[in-house]
């Protein structure tokens, strides 16, 4: 970068030669003008000065406070992370996907089809399991797992989930490093400084770049199948620490060195910096717990087909629903499932729900955030509804959605 140095202009001054005797009326002028100055201006530096004392006074007794009652505040662009990424690095993986080459020329051989990051959340013995992406192993024939200190291992996929994005790895060895340590996702707040461990690009590995967060609980419509509708509200972590391709799967930490999220996406679009997101590490457990021990993520469901109210028409919601105009929100029933909790309870095609245990269901996506993360499997729940004009209400008793 070139350096410039701008030097000022030497101002030419112009003196005029006057008389003794104007330096004399000058100088008296000058005298009597410092007097009256004095006289009126005087009492009003004394307040300023008592103002800055008071001002001072009070920082003072802020800091005091402040110190009383261990509250710290911490100027992120001071924050030094060396000790936190020092604590959590060798926990971080890359992760290698391999897909076979099946043209004339690969003859089916193990290629990289893509890599991203992933984390070490626990450690058994000689075993260790890792937390990733989906979307960092789907697709793969194989699994390769790079660690910290450049050493290759297969990974066995134990199980992995597109609509919370995340999967689940295994691998053996004698030298693999120490899991992370697991911090509290609920206990962030804006403005806390984070910062982000892994692979971007797939070759500068164990990059480290540094943020705040943005928002510690932002809602982001996700389009699972790429049907371009909306399948599911993630929530999420919003920072605008740097996460770049290759950084998918890898550590969000604070200050502690403590894992608080799992890098997932980004906002790619021109004109958009420092939006990126990561999943919260409250929010992933009992997911991960899920696919190391069973493959997937069990989930309870109640076996109808719907379509969120929004979607249809003014005349045929009077039509066919004859809903009150007073309903503005809702998920009609399409279909239902024969032997489902909603067949059993009565649910009948053109039923509109409108809330399950007193909490509005406005749309499609609502009804299944709160079967995910309200409810459980062998939960029973009460289901309010209309059927033609008319309102309703059913209990039912939630199953297992079947894969």
């Amino acid at each position: 970068m070139d350096f410039q140095e701008f030097n000022e202009n030497e101002r030419t001054r112009t003196v005029y030669r006057k008389s003794y005797k104007g330096y004399f009326a000058v100088g008296l002028i000058g005298a009597l003008l410092g007097i009256v100055i004095m006289f009126f201006v005087l009492p009003y530096v004394k307040q300023d000065t008592t103002s800055e004392q008071n001002v001072s006074s009070t920082q003072s007794d802020t800091k005091s406070t402040a110190a009383a009652g261990n509250v710290t505040t911490v100027n992120v662009k001071n924050v030094n992370f060396t000790d936190a990424v020092n604590k959590t690095i060798d926990s971080v993986v890359g992760v290698n996907n391999l897909t076979q080459d099946n043209s004339y020329e690969g003859n089916g051989e193990l290629q990289q089809s893509g890599s991203g990051s992933g984390v070490i959340y626990k450690k058994e013995g000689n075993k260790a399991y890792i937390v990733t992406n989906n979307h960092v192993i789907e697709g793969a024939n194989e699994v390769e797992v790079s660690l910290k200190n450049k050493t290759k291992v297969k990974a066995k996929v134990l199980g992995a989930d597109s609509l919370m994005d995340l999967a689940v790895l295994e691998i053996e060895g004698k030298n693999i490093p120490k899991a992370a340590e697991l911090g509290n996702s609920e206990a962030l707040k804006p403005g806390e400084p984070v910062a982000t461990i892994g692979n971007p690009l797939g070759y500068l590995d164990y990059s480290i770049t540094q943020g705040i967060v943005s928002n510690p609980q932002r809602e982001i419509p996700i389009d699972v199948d790429q049907d371009r509708s909306y399948d599911w509200e993630a929530d999420v972590i919003q920072t605008d620490a740097s996460i770049n391709p290759g950084n998918s799967g890898g550590a969000l930490i604070n200050v502690a060195g403590q894992l608080i999220g799992i890098n997932s996406m980004k906002i790619a679009q021109e004109g958009v910096e420092g939006i990126g997101f990561a999943i919260p590490i409250n929010s992933a457990l009992p997911i991960i717990e899920d696919l190391e021990k069973d493959g997937e993520v069990s989930r309870p469901y109640m076996g109808i087909g719907n379509k969120s109210l929004e979607e249809i028409s003014l005349t045929d919601q009077q039509q066919y629903l004859k809903l009150p105009e007073k309903v503005k929100s809702g998920v009609v029933v399409l279909q239902v499932s024969p032997n489902s909790p909603a067949a059993k309870a009565g649910l009948l095609e053109r039923d509109v729900i409108t809330s399950i245990n007193g909490v509005e269901i406005e749309n499609s996506i609502a009804l299944r955030k709160f079967l995910y993360t309200k409810t459980e499997i062998g939960k029973r729940v009460t289901v309010d509804y209309y059927r033609a004009g008319e309102k309703k209400r059913v209990q039912m008793t939630l199953q297992k959605q079947e894969s």
